[in-house]
C-alpha cells in the first residue's frame, strides 16, 4: 500500500499521460476487435473531433491544478474533511475515498449538469456525439472542464483527501470512462458481474441514448452503486438506442467544432 501512496504522491505528468493515451489505444484496438456496432461514420475524422476536447480538457485541468493541489495540502495540514475524521487505515481510507470521490465529483456533477440550465448547456456537447466510442469519454467542453474541476476540488476539500488518492482517482476515472464509452461488446454474463459494482459500457451507453427518460439516467463514471442508491439507474435494448439529444440531431451539432464551442451560449 506505501508504495501505491508513494507512487501517486509522486506520479510524473508524463505517467498520468501515458494512462489517458494508453487506455485510449487500448480501447480503440478493441472497438475494432469486438465492437458493439459496426463503423458506419468517419472514425478517424470523429476521433480528431474528440481529441481536440480532450485537448482543451488537459489544458483546462494542467492550468486550474495547482488549486487542486493546494486544496488537498491544506485539507490534510489542518485535519480537515470526512476521510481525516474517520483516521481510517490507509486501506480502508483508499476504498471509502475512492467511492466518495467518484459521488461528489462525478455521480453529483454529473446530476447537477442535467438539472441546471446552464450548466446542461455546457454538457450537451457531450451528448450531441451521435456515434458513442471511447473518444468520447473526454469530449467535454471548456466551460465543462472547468464546472467539472470545480466539483473535483470541492469533493478534494470536503473529503480532506490527500494528494495521492487525488491522483488515484483520476487516474482509474479516466480509464473508466473510456472503457464505459467504448464501443464494444462484453458478454452479458461478464457484463452482469461487472455492473454489481462498476459502471459498464451497456450500462452507460443507456445515458446517451437522445430522449428522455434515459438521458436523465445512469449518471455513474466508477461504481455502478450511486444509480442504484438514488434510483437513477435503468436499463434499454442496446439495438433500441438511438445516440445523440433530441434537440441537436442536425450533422454540424456534433461534427463541426466551431459550432459546438458555440452550443452554450446558442438561443436552444
Amino acid at each position: 500500500m506505501e508504495a501505491i501512496i508513494h507512487y501517486f504522491e509522486t506520479i510524473p505528468s508524463s505517467h498520468r499521460t501515458l494512462i489517458l493515451v494508453g487506455g485510449l489505444t487500448i480501447f480503440w484496438v478493441l472497438e475494432s476487435a469486438v465492437p458493439l456496432a459496426l463503423a458506419e461514420y468517419k472514425k478517424w475524422r470523429h476521433a480528431g473531433i474528440n481529441l481536440f476536447f480532450t485537448l482543451t480538457t488537459i489544458v483546462v485541468n494542467f492550468l486550474l491544478a495547482f488549486i487542486l493541489v493546494k486544496g488537498s495540502d491544506w485539507a490534510v495540514a489542518n485535519e480537515f474533511g470526512i476521510l481525516q475524521w474517520l483516521h481510517l487505515p490507509l486501506w480502508a481510507m483508499a476504498i471509502v475515498g475512492l467511492l466518495l470521490m467518484d459521488f461528489f465529483g462525478a455521480y453529483l456533477a454529473h446530476w447537477t449538469e442535467h438539472r441546471v440550465p446552464l450548466l446542461w448547456r455546457f454538457h450537451l456537447v457531450h451528448h450531441t456525439d451521435q456515434n458513442v466510442d471511447t473518444t468520447t469519454a473526454n469530449r467535454h467542453h471548456p466551460g465543462e472542464s472547468v464546472i467539472r474541476f470545480a466539483f473535483t476540488t470541492a469533493a478534494v476539500v470536503l473529503l480532506g483527501a490527500p494528494i495521492w488518492l487525488v491522483f488515484l482517482y483520476q487516474s482509474i476515472s479516466v480509464v473508466l470512462s473510456q472503457f464505459n464509452h467504448a464501443n464494444i461488446t462484453v458478454p452479458r454474463t461478464i457484463d452482469r458481474a461487472l455492473r454489481t459494482v462498476l459502471v459498464t459500457p451497456d450500462m452507460h451507453r443507456v445515458h446517451h441514448h437522445y430522449q428522455l427518460p434515459y438521458t436523465d439516467s445512469n449518471y455513474g463514471n466508477i461504481f455502478s452503486i450511486w444509480d442504484r442508491l438514488f434510483g437513477t439507474y435503468s436499463e434499454l435494448d442496446n439495438s433500441k438506442l438511438v445516440y445523440g439529444v433530441d434537440t441537436h440531431m442536425e450533422e454540424h451539432h456534433h461534427q463541426n467544432i466551431r459550432t459546438m464551442l458555440g452550443i452554450p451560449f446558442g438561443k436552444k
